[in-house]
C-alpha cells in the first residue's frame, strides 16, 4: 500500500513519482540490452526518458489507453510546473508530464499488471524508433 492516495496528489506531484518510475523500467531496460558501458547506458537511456520521447509515446500509445488513462495524461499535461527543462520543446515538455503523471498514477493505483504492460509497449515503441534511427 502506498504511505499517499492519487486521489490527493496533484497531476504534477503524479509526474514526480512517475518520472522516478519510468527511470527504473528504462535502466532495467537498457542493462536488459547487455549495455555495459557507463557513456553507453547514459546515451542509451536518454534516448526514452528525454521530453520528446515521452511526448512521442503519448502520441503512440493513446488509442490503447483507457478514457481514464487519457484523462489523466490530459490532467498531466494542463498542469502548469513552472518551467521547461532545458533543450526541451514547450509542447514536448507538457507531452511528456502528462506521460509521467499517467506512470505515476499507476504506480500509485497499484496497478501493476497495466502498468508493466504500458511500459513494455512504451519501451518497445522506443525500441522501434531507436532501430530506424540508428539500424541497430
Amino acid at each position: 500500500m502506498m504511505p499517499w492516495s492519487t486521489t490527493v496528489l496533484s497531476p504534477l506531484e503524479l509526474a514526480f513519482i512517475g518520472d522516478a518510475v519510468w527511470e527504473v523500467y528504462v535502466r532495467n531496460h537498457v542493462l536488459e540490452l547487455g549495455i555495459r558501458k557507463p557513456a553507453v547506458l547514459h546515451r542509451r537511456a536518454t534516448a526514452y526518458v528525454s521530453a520528446t520521447a515521452q511526448a512521442h509515446l503519448v502520441q503512440a500509445l493513446w488509442e490503447g489507453l483507457t478514457v481514464e488513462e487519457q484523462d489523466m495524461v490530459r490532467k498531466g499535461r494542463n498542469a502548469k510546473s513552472g518551467h521547461v527543462r532545458k533543450n526541451a520543446d514547450v509542447l514536448d515538455y507538457r507531452h511528456s508530464t502528462g506521460f509521467e503523471a499517467l506512470i505515476g498514477y499507476l504506480y500509485g493505483t497499484e496497478n501493476k499488471e497495466r502498468l508493466q504492460v504500458l511500459c513494455q509497449r512504451a519501451l518497445a515503441v522506443i525500441d522501434q524508433k531507436w532501430e530506424d534511427e540508428h539500424g541497430h
